[in-house]
């Protein structure tokens, strides 16, 4: 009985050791990401310019209830490198492509749910579509244009 007590009491350290861990790191993930969000919150919703030209900056987000949208389904950049920074608070699974005229895509970000993640892409003047290539979403309205001057 003493030696599956100690067993015990051995397992459950160990996975409160483990669980511990993870948290520390998701928690430090978390924080970061609230302060992002609050950051490109308070900033203009279309276009942020960079510093030191290192190009624009464009903030999208999905709402949390899942639904097939972005917050924005009109952007606009000046030519040169953009960077697309994507926050989805939902547990349902987004991302967004990058399409020419054409077409043909020129930049995607990760396949998300409950976090952020980015894209950057150089890009000329014109007229670009951007949207979710989960099947369905694009369909179910979740799909924008970027005008690049």
């Amino acid at each position: 009985m003493k030696k599956l007590s100690i067993v015990l009491a051995a397992i459950a350290l160990a996975a409160f050791g483990l669980v511990a861990c993870g948290d520390e790191a998701e928690e430090s993930d978390d924080e970061t990401t609230a302060a992002e969000s609050t950051t490109e919150a308070t900033e203009p919703a279309e276009t942020q310019a960079g510093a030191g030209g290192a190009g624009a900056t464009i903030a999208l987000a999905s709402p949390a209830d899942g639904s097939f949208a972005y917050d924005q389904t009109e952007l606009t950049a000046a030519a040169g490198p953009v960077t697309i920074d994507y926050d989805n608070p939902a547990p349902l699974s987004h991302d967004v492509v990058i399409e020419d005229e054409q077409g043909t895509e020129i930049g995607k970000t990760d396949l998300i749910s409950q976090g952020t993640t980015s894209t950057k892409v150089d890009l000329q003047a014109g007229t670009y579509t951007y949207f979710c290539d989960v099947p369905g979403h694009r369909e179910g309205g979740m799909e924008g244009t970027l005008t690049v001057d």
